[in-house]
C-alpha cells in the first residue's frame, strides 16, 4: 500500500514549529534562528519530506534557480566559489547553472538574455581576474564575486590580497629572512600588481596601490628587498627563467616570494636543479594555495589561501538576502590566509 506523502505540516509538527516557519526553514528565508532553522531540516529528513518544486515555483512566482556567469573557462576560480555558492543555496533546495562565458561579451549577453527569459531567481558574477568590471544590466537580483562591480551601489565580494601578501613578509620576516626577491604575473594584471606593491614595499611605505615608479633598483639600508619585482607569465617556466634572473643579480638571496603557486613550483624546481636548498639555503613561497600546484611541489608550498569557498559563500547570502527584497551595496572584503608548509618552515 502506497504511504502518503509527508507534508509540510507533517514536519511542521515534528519540529515543533509553525507551518509558516517549517517553510521558512526549508527555504532559507525569513529571520530565524539557526537553530530553529536546523531542528526543522533535522524533522524533514527524518520524515523523509521532499519540496513540491512545481508548486513552490508557481505559488511564489520564482524558479529556485540561480546562476553563476564565469569568464573563467578552466574552472580554476569559479569551482571553488560554485562550491561555496551551493552550499548556502541548497540548504532552501535552488540549483545552482554554470555558464562559462568565454571571456566572450557577445556570449556573455547571450547567457543574461536567456537567464532573463527563464526567470532565474538572481545572478552571482565572477571570473578568473580581480580587476573591477562593468556590472550588467538585468531585472534580477546580481552579486559579484571576486571582481568588483565598477557600480558602487552593487553588492561585491573580494578578496583581500594586500593583506595575503602582507602577511607573507610578516612570515618571511620572522624567520630571519633579510634578502627577499619577487617574481609575479603580467604587470596589467591587478592581482600581480597588488600582490607585488606589498611583497617589496619599503618599510613605512602605504602598503596599497601600485609600486612607485620612483623606487631605486636597490634596497635602502636596513631593507629586506632585493630589485624590482620581476613581471612575466603565470607559469611554471616563467618561474624557472626568473630564478636565474634574481640568482645572477642577487646570489645572496635568501627567500623568493612568487605572486602564483605555479611561479613558486617552477621557483623550487629550478633550485633544486641548482643545487640551492630550500628552504635551508632559499625560502619560497607561493601564492593562490592551489593544492594541484601547492600540494605537489617539492616541497610542498607556503601559500596564501584565497579562501574561494568562503567568497562564494559569502556572495550567496548576500544574492538571497537581495532575492527577499534587502539588497546590499558595496564591496565586502574578505581575509585571505597564510597556510605554513615546507618550502619556508622545513621538513
Amino acid at each position: 500500500m502506497k504511504r502518503p506523502a509527508v507534508r509540510i505540516t507533517d514536519v511542521a509538527a515534528l519540529a515543533g514549529v509553525s507551518a509558516g516557519t517549517a517553510s521558512k526553514a526549508l527555504n532559507n528565508t525569513g529571520q530565524l534562528s539557526q537553530d530553529t532553522r536546523e531542528r526543522v531540516r533535522r524533522a524533514a529528513a527524518q520524515l523523509g519530506f521532499t519540496p513540491d518544486v512545481r508548486g513552490r515555483a508557481l505559488s511564489s512566482g520564482r524558479t529556485f534557480t540561480v546562476a553563476l556567469l564565469t569568464t573563467d573557462s578552466s574552472g580554476r576560480f569559479s569551482i571553488p566559489i560554485m562550491r561555496g555558492v551551493e552550499d548556502v543555496l541548497s540548504a532552501g533546495e535552488l540549483a545552482t547553472v554554470l555558464c562559462d562565458t568565454r571571456d566572450d561579451p557577445l556570449r556573455e549577453q547571450s547567457y543574461l538574455r536567456s537567464l532573463v527569459a527563464r526567470g532565474v531567481d538572481g545572478i552571482v558574477v565572477t571570473g578568473r581576474r580581480t580587476e573591477p568590471r562593468p556590472p550588467i544590466d538585468v531585472p534580477l537580483p546580481v552579486v559579484y564575486a571576486l571582481a568588483a562591480s565598477t557600480d558602487p551601489e552593487d553588492a561585491s565580494v573580494i578578496v583581500d590580497d594586500a593583506a595575503g601578501a602582507a602577511a607573507v613578509i610578516t612570515h618571511l620576516r620572522a624567520l630571519g629572512r633579510s634578502r627577499i626577491a619577487h617574481v609575479t604575473g603580467p604587470a596589467d594584471h591587478r592581482s600581480a600588481v597588488e600582490r607585488a606593491h606589498v611583497m617589496s614595499a619599503p618599510e613605512g611605505e602605504p602598503k596599497r596601490g601600485p609600486a612607485s615608479s620612483t623606487r631605486t633598483s636597490e634596497p635602502s639600508a636596513g631593507e629586506p628587498f632585493v630589485g624590482e619585482p620581476l613581471f612575466g607569465e603565470w607559469s611554471e617556466q616563467w618561474g624557472r627563467q626568473a630564478t636565474d634572473l634574481i640568482l645572477r643579480a642577487h646570489p645572496d638571496v635568501d627567500a623568493i616570494t612568487c605572486g602564483s603557486d605555479q611561479i613558486a613550483r617552477g621557483v623550487c624546481d629550478r633550485l633544486r636543479e641548482l643545487g640551492r636548498a630550500v628552504p635551508g639555503e632559499i625560502a619560497v613561497t607561493g601564492y593562490d594555495n592551489w593544492p594541484v600546484m601547492a600540494l605537489a611541489s617539492r616541497p610542498p608550498l607556503t601559500s596564501v589561501d584565497l579562501r574561494l569557498e568562503e567568497l562564494g559563500r559569502r556572495a550567496a547570502h548576500l544574492l538571497l538576502d537581495a532575492i527577499a527584497g534587502t539588497p546590499h551595496h558595496g564591496v565586502l572584503e574578505l581575509p585571505a590566509q597564510l597556510v605554513p608548509r615546507e618550502s619556508t618552515l622545513g621538513a
